[in-house]
């Protein structure tokens, strides 16, 4: 079935600096299957207080926020909801006759995927990766338990900040140490990027692992997650934690929960773009 945009018709957005294809396709995909008169477009803009007041002022439900926004946007909404609060950043905004509420899915997603993996709190981790999504993963990591960590950053200032505001160490380079679970959440493997054949870790690294993390979701099988794959690890992917993010959302702006299977055929109707 596919559905006509109307005066009735409900709008959601993103604000991205580089609007992607997989929001859109996942959220209409779900609209249409679940007969909502929703309509989701990805965004950008240059001028973020006015992009935020247009979502006040025009009633448009909700608005994925992906970087550079992330932050920014916090000051711009009226509250904030615990999963964002912990981690000074939004990824998510849900207007309720104007009352705007950000929350941050991210988070929502990768502690949902460590407690649905029964990933153990007491397994010691080595993270890759100082930025916006680094802080998300290293909070959810934080708030589900896990104590033993090593931030691994070559940005001294912002990799000691965090590492220091989640309580673990901080290393320029992971060298020799061998923790059970690694986690890349830099670029590195990233299709079109500068890095897009390179390990985010070492091969030592890999086969000293127990489980391998890569929140790169493009491809879904990085370098890191195939080396890992063929080393026997277990792995968690990119696509997990997007797909489980952008589900949360659909969840906020909609208040419906799709069926597995029809997150499932979501999944796979985006990944075609």
């Amino acid at each position: 079935m596919t559905l006509t945009p109307s005066a009735d018709t409900v709008l959601c957005i993103s604000l991205a600096g580089r609007p992607g294809t997989f929001g859109v396709r996942f959220h209409n995909h779900l609209y249409q299957q679940l007969g909502l008169n929703y309509y989701y477009k990805a965004m950008t803009t240059h001028d973020l207080p006015a992009a935020v007041a247009g979502i006040r002022a025009l009633g448009i439900r909700g608005c994925g926020v992906s970087m550079p926004f992330k932050e920014a946007c916090m000051a711009l909404v009226d509250e904030i909801d615990p999963s964002a609060a912990a981690i000074d950043s939004i990824n998510t905004v849900v207007n309720d006759a104007g009352h705007l509420k950000a929350y941050n899915t991210d988070y929502l997603a990768v502690r949902q995927l460590l407690e649905g993996r029964q990933v153990d709190p007491s397994t010691a981790f080595a993270l890759r990766g100082s930025g916006g999504m680094a802080k998300a993963v290293a909070c959810a990591l934080r708030d589900s338990g896990f104590t033993d960590g090593t931030l691994v950053a070559r940005n001294e200032q912002a990799g000691r900040e965090l590492a220091d505001a989640c309580g673990y160490r901080w290393v320029r380079e992971l060298g020799e140490l061998s923790p059970p679970m690694l986690i890349n959440v830099t670029p590195i493997g990233m299709a079109a990027g500068p890095e897009a054949e390179h390990l985010a870790f070492t091969e030592a690294a890999i086969a000293a692992a127990h489980w391998v993390f890569d929140v790169v979701a493009m491809p879904e099988r990085t370098p890191l997650i195939k080396q890992a794959e063929a080393a026997g690890k277990s792995v968690i992917t990119g696509l997990e934690v997007i797909a489980l993010q952008a589900l949360e959302q659909f969840v906020l702006y909609t208040g419906v929960r799709p069926s597995d299977a029809q997150v499932q055929q979501a999944i796979a109707f985006a990944r075609q773009a």
